[in-house]
């Protein structure tokens, strides 16, 4: 089944914004959704990095994506249906020089103090001038809260639902621009060009 448009812009999107964070540093999926302009969209980053192509001749691709610099906002990598999948994503951080430790539980996790990449805005955004120059500064990572925790994605979950996290959905605003791609996204099935 093909994408809708709003779909294929929020992939695009979502793949852009991965492609700059820098080698060696990691940011949570809650980030990613609010540095495009959805924050409310954590678990949707997590389902279009679980869609990442591997064909190499696609604009995007695992080859060019780096999908695991992208963790859960525990700083831990987040669990998948096959245990190989969070070793595959360890194994990768650490080719980078990220140190990987693993929890008493068994858990994967990265000292976001040392790799985390929080910025307000995308360099590439930043390079072009939108934005106000005071938010060039990264955020505190002990005052983000980028309402992440449902970034805490199993394989099964990733399929966009909010089903079985306890919590309230709020209604969510009927478009958000993404300041990424120029592209409106959000629920209510509608897309659009900024005029």
């Amino acid at each position: 089944m093909p994408r809708s448009d709003e779909a294929s812009a929020f992939f695009y999107a979502v793949y852009s914004a991965v492609q700059e964070i820098p080698h060696g540093k990691v940011t949570s999926y809650g980030h990613i959704a609010r540095l495009v302009g959805t924050p409310q969209r954590p678990r949707q980053v997590g389902v279009c990095l679980k869609h990442l192509p591997t064909d190499t001749s696609l604009q995007f691709n695992h080859t060019n994506v780096p999908w695991q610099r992208v963790i859960n906002a525990k700083g831990v990598i987040s669990p998948r249906s096959q245990p190989a999948g969070s070793q595959n994503q360890a194994t990768a951080l650490r080719a980078e020089g990220v140190e990987v430790l693993q929890g008493p539980l068994g858990e994967l996790i990265v000292d976001l103090e040392t790799y985390g990449w929080f910025p307000r805005r995308l360099p590439s955004e930043a390079a072009n001038g939108e934005g106000s120059d005071d938010e060039d500064e990264e955020l505190d990572e002990g005052h983000e809260d980028d309402g992440d925790r449902d970034g805490d994605l199993n394989q099964g979950e990733a399929e966009g639902s909010d089903e079985g996290t306890g919590e309230e959905q709020e209604e969510q605003p009927e478009q958000v621009e993404t300041g990424r791609t120029g592209q409106r996204v959000g629920r209510g099935g509608r897309s659009g060009r900024r005029g």
